[in-house]
């Protein structure tokens, strides 16, 4: 696969996100994709739990963007930092909890690691700056 390609599909996901299109960001995934994220015990490798982990984001933020800020592609493996903007305008699921809506913008930050097999992610691997978005919530006290 070429460079091209890996990046065609790391902009699909991203845009899926940015559309609040869970459906179209589960789309990208392999049938057998390993998706694992700092703020969840076990690994994802249904698309249901894709599904609903990425309509937990859409509907806490629902004015969610995300940008990528710095991207590397070194053959089917794209790795990037992003930045992510939102106001927490709807209930938060988090770590088997949901957390009332507290109106207030975040900027967040995170990475992510993503494996491109046949034109599909098959492996995930995302790191979220969950604390720094909770101490902007003012969920956790922050510097």
């Amino acid at each position: 696969m070429d460079r091209e390609e890996v990046e065609r599909i790391d902009d699909q996901g991203m845009a899926a996100w940015n559309a609040h299109d869970a459906d179209a960001f589960v789309a990208t995934l392999a049938d057998d994709f390993v998706w694992t994220d700092v703020s969840v015990p076990e690994p994802m490798r249904s698309k249901d739990q894709a599904r609903a982990y990425t309509q937990a984001w859409i509907t806490a933020f629902p004015d969610l963007q995300v940008k990528v800020v710095d991207r590397i592609v070194d053959g089917d493996t794209v790795a990037a930092r992003l930045e992510f903007t939102g106001t927490n305008n709807g209930p938060m699921d988090m770590g088997g909890n949901t957390i009332p809506a507290t109106g207030r913008p975040v900027v967040g930050k995170g990475a992510y690691f993503a494996r491109i097999v046949d034109g599909k992610v098959a492996e995930f691997h995302t790191h979220p700056d969950t604390a720094g978005m909770m101490m902007q919530l003012g969920l956790m006290p922050g510097a």
